[in-house]
């Protein structure tokens, strides 16, 4: 028996389809190539049937599994028994199920019922309330349209009252602000007065686009009306703002933010806006006199610092302190400017700046040059008069570079001091020239520096560290250093000749070249210095060439060949053979030549005294190696001259042993 499950699920109901197989005995089977049994095969229904079966692929059939899992369920014990009672239970199964579904559609059923009755109930509750908001519309018909029509009239009032409160808003004050701008003028001046004003500012330019409308007389009652109340609060402003300026007397200045924006809104106002720096600077001018004057005679707070005259002793610490203090002044009351101007937009600002800070100045200009001038009619000496020269000259170019050129007074007093101690200065050197030529001092014994040349040389050398240590601008110095170089050097130049005028020429040299390379010496420390350095050098070439000369005639004198020397150089072919010249003969020769070798034994005995005065080590060894090199030469001369058959010398070799590069390798 095969059971064959076909189900499919539809409607919740399931199909079952039982197919009984029953086997009959088999027909015989024919033998091989017996006709006919192929054909009863085919024909075998059973056959056919299990071919159809064994030919099914049940992984394939989704139906057939999903009928066997279903099956698989239940159908727990493959027996015969089960198997013939298969249809049975799948009947009743199917009915079971099908019983459920009928007890749960009945229930879905009754409760479709009740909701259809509740609408019906609704569909009558809405008709009725239709039919009575339709009778209550019919009756209020009327008062719709006028709830309509005063909404809409409300709906337009709203809208020109927020149109007129915005106006409103734009072009009018509202009472506070009016209160503040309309206070009394000893009141103070709070932020609030600064938001009034420049709101009144506003509406007064916003204004303009109303007279370029139909509203024109709007346009113009506003605008007379903010002009109004701009002069009234400017005059309060100005009012207040000259009393706070007023109030600035004391040393130290504080500027506060109202201040700051009172000078902003002053602006639109130029006249006022002057007024006030002028006020400004004529209260900041008494507070810096008085603080300059307490700084001079007091001292600061406790007598720390001292008072600066305390220090009139020490003229440079003296003028320094009173220019520092000035600086620092200067540098604060620009600062003070600044912060009181720092909203300020209009252009010039910085003009402002440095001619309020110019005015403030002024008034310590008449005490500062008083006691500058005091201290260098005094005289204190050359060198502190160079370097309050130079000190001047430095407050001069830092001061304008912070207040510009507008402190016209203070700078023209620094200015005027600077040239002062200036001329002071070049007329000390002046001075110090006169006394050096009013009396000559004659060279020392040891052809030394004199002494006023020492002291002269020691007092550029003072003036030269000052000018090297100076923080003025460099072309500045250059263009000082060259007048102080011509103011020293050319007189101690004129003294040095002038004091070796009677030396004889050994002695001027030696005297000259010492002098020279002191001066030489002094210079080369310092800067600017080239040209000097070279027209020195010129001059001690010049100086050492004379000693050259010198020394080597003073070895051909020593050693005998002096007198040769100039035989040779002298004689003329005319005259007739060399040896034919008086003292020339080989004899007079060979004398000589034995002098010459005790030189060429010792050179250094032979060195003039006046070499041993030379201050340089190394100027002293170009001497003698130049001076040797000129014996050699001499020698040289000597010898071809007398090696010459012409001269007619007899066995000249026994006369001239060595030849002269011999004699330039000894002295060498």
């Amino acid at each position: 028996e095969v059971a064959r499950f076909v189900g499919g699920r539809a409607g919740g109901r399931l199909s079952w389809k039982m197919a009984d197989c029953r086997v009959e005995a088999p027909s015989p089977i024919p033998e091989p190539g017996v006709g006919g049994g192929a054909t009863q095969i085919n024909n075998n229904p059973l056959a056919r049937k299990l071919n159809k079966i064994l030919e099914t692929r049940l992984d394939n059939d989704k139906d057939m599994l999903e009928a066997l899992k279903a099956l698989s369920v239940f159908f727990t014990e493959n027996s015969l028994r089960t198997r013939r009672n298969l249809r049975g239970d799948i009947e009743r199964r199917s009915l079971s199920i099908n019983e459920e579904f009928v007890r749960v559609f009945k229930e879905v059923k009754e409760e479709l019922e009740g909701v259809h009755e509740d609408v019906q109930a609704m569909s009558a509750c809405c008709q009725d309330m239709t039919s009575r908001l339709k009778l209550a519309k019919e009756q209020t018909q009327d008062l719709i349209i006028k709830t309509t029509k005063l909404q809409s009239e409300n709906q337009r009032l709203e809208i020109r009252a927020e149109v007129a409160n915005a106006f409103l808003s734009k072009f009018q004050l509202n009472a506070d602000e009016l209160n503040i701008l309309r206070r009394p003028r000893e009141g103070p001046i709070t932020e609030d007065f600064f938001k009034a004003l420049g709101k009144v500012k506003l509406i007064h330019n916003d204004v303009k686009v109303l007279l370029r409308t139909n509203q024109q007389t709007a346009g113009l009652e506003i605008m007379e009306q903010m002009a109004l109340l701009q002069e009234t609060s400017y005059e309060k402003l100005y009012r207040w703002a000259q009393a706070e300026c007023r109030t600035l007397t004391q040393e130290s200045c504080d500027i506060s933010p109202a201040q700051s924006q009172a000078m902003e809104a002053l602006q639109d106002r130029l006249v006022v806006y002057n007024y006030i720096l002028d006020e400004f600077g004529t209260a900041r001018r008494s507070a810096v006199v008085r603080g300059f004057i307490d700084a001079l005679t007091r001292g600061g707070p406790g007598g720390t610092p001292r008072p600066i005259e305390m220090h009139s002793h020490d003229p440079l610490r003296y003028v320094g302190d009173m220019l520092a203090w000035l600086h620092q002044a200067a540098a604060s009351e620009k600062e003070h400017l600044e912060a009181l101007l720092k909203l300020v937009t209009i252009q010039g600002v910085e003009d402002n700046i440095q001619q309020v800070v110019g005015h403030i100045t002024e008034g310590v200009c008449r005490p500062l040059k008083v006691r500058i001038e005091q201290v260098i009619v005094a005289e204190p000496g050359a060198v502190l008069l160079y370097k309050l020269s130079n000190l001047l000259k430095f407050y001069h170019h830092t001061i304008s570079g912070i207040v510009g050129n507008c402190a016209a007074t203070l700078l023209t007093t620094i200015e005027e001091m600077h040239v002062l101690s200036k001329k002071m200065f070049f007329n000390s050197l002046g001075l110090h020239a006169s006394k050096l030529m009013d009396k000559v001092e004659l060279p020392p014994p040891d052809l030394g520096p004199t002494t006023a040349l020492n002291h002269t040389l020691s007092l550029l050398r003072e003036v030269l560290s000052c000018h090297d240590s100076s923080v003025v601008p460099l072309d500045a110095r250059q263009a000082d250093f060259v007048q102080v170089l011509s103011c020293i050097m050319d007189p101690l130049l004129q003294l040095c000749t002038v004091s070796a005028s009677n030396l004889d020429t050994a002695d001027m040299a030696t005297y000259m070249v010492n002098s020279l390379y002191m001066m030489k010496t002094t210079l080369s420390l310092f800067e600017f210095t080239d040209k000097r350095l070279e027209m020195l050098q010129f001059q001690i070439e010049a100086h050492l060439d004379t000693l050259i000369n010198e020394q080597a005639s003073f070895v051909l004198t020593r050693a005998g060949l002096s007198y040769i020397y100039n035989s040779v150089q002298q004689h003329k072919p005319e005259q007739g053979p060399l040896s034919n010249l008086p003292n020339m003969d080989g004899g007079s020769l060979k004398a000589a030549m034995v002098q010459f070798d005790r030189y060429l034994s010792s050179p250094d005995s032979l060195l003039m005294p006046q070499l041993n005065f030379i201050l340089s080590g190394t100027l002293k060894e170009k001497i003698f190696k130049r001076s040797t090199e000129l014996v050699c030469g001499a020698y040289s001369n000597i010898y071809t001259a007398v090696m010459n058959p012409t001269n007619e010398y007899k066995e000249p070799v026994t006369i001239l042993q060595r030849s002269p590069q011999q004699v330039q390798t000894l002295l060498s």
